[in-house]
Formats: structure tokens, C-alpha cells, sequence
């Protein structure tokens, strides 16, 4: 069945996210949503919001926070290219996002993305500000559409 690109709210893009990510929890918020769907049914999500990195919040860019599918083909690239479209139509300059270093980003070059940068990875865990991992703390790389 052929794919397309359709509107979805957060909630219905956090929902999906709780039932299909396998390692991130939905997200705490976003600017906007994009769904895939195969017919009546949506086969991935991307939930677009602010950088989670102060320092690359210039106002300018978004971050693509969660991109999650249900492994239907081509899904992620087409969830990608029309994050970066909508973004760009709302007037940003710069749309991110990270995979682990593990992680092949195949989808991201599908869609003309391109690694820009190497994290160390780690957690955000300190005395001042005490949190609990839930995620991988292995280096990611970040990709850039721009």
C-alpha cells in the first residue's frame, strides 16, 4: 500500500511512540507532528520540537525529538524529508536530530541528511540535579538537514 504523509497531534504521536520506540520514552513536548500511513493506518510518527541542547536552541533550528515507525518500508526516510519541509515552510534554517553511533542512517541519507557531528554520549545525571537514565548513554551522532 502506498505511503503518505498526513497530520497527527502529539498525543496521537506520543501513543504511537509508547507502543513502538524501542529505547525512548514519548516526548515532553513538540511544535509540531507529522505521520506516515499506509491506508487508514499510521505506520510511523515524527514529533519535531526545540533542541534538548541549550546551546544549539538559536531559534532557528528544531530537532527531530522522535521518529518512530512500525518498520514499514521507506517510512523513516519519508517521515524525515517531511519534517524537514514543514520546517523549513515554517521559516527554520536548521532541522536536527541524533541516532546512535550503532545505528546505520540509511533513512537519514535517503533523505539528504548528513552527519555533522560525533557525541560522547552519557547521562545528564548530577548531585546539583539528580535524574535516572532511562535511555542509551552511548555516543550518538547528529545529523543535520539545512
Amino acid at each position: 500500500m502506498r505511503l503518505r504523509i498526513v497530520p497527527i497531534s502529539f498525543a496521537e504521536g506520543n501513543a504511537f511512540v509508547a507502543q513502538h520506540h524501542r529505547h525512548h520514552k514519548p516526548a515532553a513536548g513538540c511544535k509540531f507532528a507529522v505521520g506516515a500511513a499506509a491506508g487508514d493506518r499510521i505506520v510511523g510518527v515524527a514529533l519535531v520540537g526545540r533542541p534538548v541542547a541549550r546551546a544549539l536552541d538559536d531559534g532557528l533550528t528544531l530537532e527531530v525529538n522522535r521518529l518512530c515507525t512500525d518498520g514499514h518500508r521507506n517510512a523513516c526516510s519519508m517521515l524525515y524529508a517531511a519534517a524537514w519541509r514543514a520546517a523549513r515552510a515554517l521559516g527554520y534554517r536548521r532541522l536536527i536530530t541524533y541516532t546512535l553511533n550503532t545505528e546505520g542512517g540509511a533513512s537519514l541519507r535517503a533523505a539528504g541528511w548528513r552527519v555533522v557531528a560525533e557525541t560522547a554520549g552519557g547521562s545528564w545525571n548530577c548531585p546539583s540535579r539528580p535524574r535516572v537514565d532511562t535511555h542509551p548513554l552511548q555516543g550518538k551522532l547528529r545529523w543535520e538537514a539545512a
